[in-house]
């Protein structure tokens, strides 16, 4: 495993990121922990998680599943690069409090780092990210909880995901006027059939040094052989299958392009992403060991330009960076 910088920071992550959004919901607990317990041993040091997920409101389910994880020792905690975020409604149903809903708070965020850690049985976390933005404060306060913190040793670094370009930029600013670090990474979707984020989003990272972590990086399963699947009679719902039709002429130029490279479809996807040197490790949600181990060679595909061209004929994206995209 080639491991690579997360950004512009010293810490070394896999260039594969091991998501934990099925856990719980659609990845049973001993499930969850043969896959993360596989992921450790083929070098998958980078694991995501979320505080609202597993999508029971305020519980935390699967933060509750990785802490179980850790709790197993081995060194499990020690080998692992742990990102989590807060900005999510955390208040009970049947308790609604308004400083629990979305948001990002100095006191919200302390506050939601403190029962992350409780959720993950962990003194500390590797990338605390900002779920999305939070336009109903000033950019100081959040930089105020994040401060205090990396000085309690709670936190390592700071991440956002869902940003804009412009909010990459005001927040890194801020950040190097009070003589903070600042944001070392971007969580955004990102994939050959939505490439938006290279207008505005890619060069700010590149800029300030964020390296990039694609979240749906086979958009939602488009790309990951879904003409090939629905041959098969594996099907995904209703609206998966408007998805797909309408978007069949790219998908079987896609799928007949991976045919002639004799790759999975899923494994062009995620090789085309780190191509890309903003990009530090895409998002790998496995619901199934097989899923996971399906794409662990992904890191040592590697793609001529020729297939490059061709991938950006079926997909060429907004036509490249702002202002260039649009105009002169």
């Amino acid at each position: 495993m080639q491991y690579r910088h997360l950004g512009r920071s010293g810490v070394k992550v896999s260039p594969l990121c091991l998501g934990t959004m099925n856990f719980g919901p659609q990845t049973t607990e001993s499930d969850s922990f043969a896959i993360m317990d596989k992921a450790l041993e083929v070098g998958i040091n980078f694991f995501d998680t979320a505080d609202v997920y597993g999508w029971k409101r305020g519980e935390g389910l699967t933060e509750i599943i990785v802490g179980r994880w850790f709790a197993l020792g081995g060194a499990r905690r020690d080998r692992v690069i742990l990102a989590t975020k807060v900005f999510g409604d955390m208040d009970l149903p049947n308790q609604p409090d308004p400083n629990f809903g979305r948001g990002l708070s100095a006191s919200k965020i302390v506050r939601e780092c403190e029962r992350s850690l409780k959720r993950l049985q962990t003194d500390y976390i590797d990338l605390y990210q900002m779920h999305h933005i939070d336009r109903d404060l000033p950019v100081e306060e959040v930089w105020q909880a994040y401060e205090v913190l990396v000085k309690q040793g709670k936190v390592h670094y700071a991440g956002s995901s869902n940003f804009a370009g412009w909010d990459i930029a005001t927040y890194n600013q801020v950040a190097k006027q009070r003589g903070f670090l600042g944001l070392i990474s971007e969580q955004s979707v990102y994939n050959l059939d939505n490439r938006m984020v290279e207008m505005e989003v890619v060069p700010a990272c590149r800029h300030y040094g964020l390296g990039i972590i694609p979240w749906s990086p086979l958009g939602g399963g488009l790309l990951g052989g879904a003409l090939q699947k629905r041959k098969e009679g594996r099907r995904s719902g209703e609206n998966f299958e408007k998805r797909v039709d309408g978007k069949r002429d790219k998908l079987q130029k896609y799928e007949d392009l991976c045919r002639e490279l004799s790759e999975e479809p899923a494994n062009i996807g995620l090789a085309w992403l780190l191509n890309n040197p903003v990009v530090t490790a895409p998002i790998i949600g496995p619901r199934t060991m097989d899923q996971l181990t399906g794409v662990l060679k992904v890191p040592d595909i590697k793609l001529s330009p020729e297939t490059l061209k061709k991938l950006d004929e079926i997909f060429p994206g907004p036509g490249g960076e702002a202002p260039k995209s649009y105009a002169w």
